[in-house]
C-alpha cells in the first residue's frame, strides 16, 4: 500500500523551457511556493537538499538523487528508514507534444508502515504542495516562452 500524488498538465511552451525552469535550482524561489529553495548537481547518488513550505511549516530535507536523465527525467528519494518505516520516490518529467507544447508530469510516491500516520498528518498540505509547485512551473515556463522570441 502507498501514498501517491500524480500531476500532469500540459504546458504551452516547449520542453526545452519547462526542463531549464525545472532544473535551474536556484530561481525556484521565484517561481516555486511548495520548494522555494533546492541545491543539487542533479547527478545520481548525490544530495537533493530543499526547503521544503507545507502549510506554515518549513523543513530541510536531503534526499538522494537517483537518475537524471537530460531533457527528459530526474528522480530522488528519501533514505529510507530503518525496518521499513518509511521510504519515498519522486519523478518529474517532461514529455514534448509538438514545437510549442509539452508535458510536465510529477509523481510522488511514499510507502512503509508510517506511511497512513504521514498522510493522515501532513496528505492534504503535500497535495497543495505539489499542486502549487506545478501551477508554477505552467506559469514560469509559460512567462518564459512568451517573452522569448521565436528561432
Amino acid at each position: 500500500m502507498s501514498f501517491v500524488i500524480d500531476r500532469r498538465l500540459e504546458v504551452e511552451a516547449p520542453a526545452s523551457v519547462v526542463w531549464d525552469v525545472l532544473t535551474d535550482l536556484d530561481s525556484y524561489g521565484q517561481w516555486n511556493p511548495f520548494v522555494p529553495e533546492c541545491r543539487s548537481t542533479l547527478r545520481p547518488g548525490d544530495r537533493i537538499e530543499m526547503k521544503v513550505k507545507l502549510g506554515r511549516r518549513t523543513s530541510r530535507q536531503v534526499e538522494q538523487m537517483l537518475s537524471f536523465h537530460e531533457g527528459r527525467e530526474f528522480s530522488y528519494r528519501m533514505r529510507p528508514l530503518p525496518f521499513g518505516a518509511l521510504s519515498s520516490l519522486r519523478v518529474q518529467r517532461v514529455e514534448e507534444i509538438d514545437e510549442g507544447h509539452c508535458r510536465y508530469h510529477t509523481h510522488f510516491e511514499l510507502q512503509g508502515w508510517l506511511m497512513p500516520m504521514v498522510r493522515r498528518l501532513l496528505g492534504a498540505q503535500l497535495d497543495v504542495g505539489f499542486s502549487g509547485m506545478t501551477q508554477g512551473l505552467k506559469r514560469r515556463s509559460e512567462q518564459m516562452w512568451a517573452s522569448e522570441p521565436p528561432i
